[in-house]
């Protein structure tokens, strides 16, 4: 696996679990993993080129589906090895890149009423989110004692908690705005 290629074991984490097209890798990106992980098709197709090279996953033949052919992908052996060994590591990275704080920390530049509307616009995707989390915590809560649920779980209850802090951030500065 490539150093820092951190796609690679997000793909590994998802075909643990099932076996998935490159389209539906996206689609999990896209959906909750997306709140603390993006990934696109650019570099999702050329990390399942590579890990099959390293024979980290391997491809299925599948049914034609609406006239495509859809090509699973498989974890072998040597991935879920690979994917409990990153597991294991105690060191990550945890960078926080948000371009609403870049505009904020340059806010000197223009007028207030310009970094109060970019805090206004974080704030309403926040409660966005917030609102689909809410939903996932509900609906999870119902299963805890599923396999891997209450990982799922703990990962949603983290961002519900970031978001309100984020609410609560915006608030305040507004205000001292």
């Amino acid at each position: 696996m490539a150093k820092d290629r951190k796609i690679d074991v997000v793909i590994l984490g998802l075909l643990s679990h099932e076996d998935l097209t490159g389209y539906d890798i996206k689609k999990r990106l896209d959906g909750a993993i997306g709140f603390f992980w993006k990934g696109s098709f650019g570099n999702i197709y050329p990390a399942l080129t590579a890990m099959e090279k390293e024979g980290l996953v391997s491809k299925k033949k599948d049914s034609k589906t609406g006239g495509r052919e859809r090509i699973p992908y498989h974890i072998t052996r040597r991935g879920t090895e690979t994917l409990k060994s990153w597991l294991q590591e105690e060191q990550a990275s945890n960078e926080l890149r948000y371009e609403t704080l870049l505009k904020l920390f340059f806010g000197g530049a223009t007028d207030r009423s310009v970094t109060i509307r970019n805090i206004q616009a974080f704030e309403e995707d926040v409660k966005r989110n917030l609102a689909v989390l809410n939903m996932y915590r509900d609906n999870l809560e119902k299963r805890l004692d599923e396999d891997d649920h209450i990982f799922y779980y703990l990962t949603v209850t983290f961002g519900i908690d970031t978001y309100e802090a984020y609410i609560k951030w915006c608030t305040k500065a507004k205000k001292l705005l």
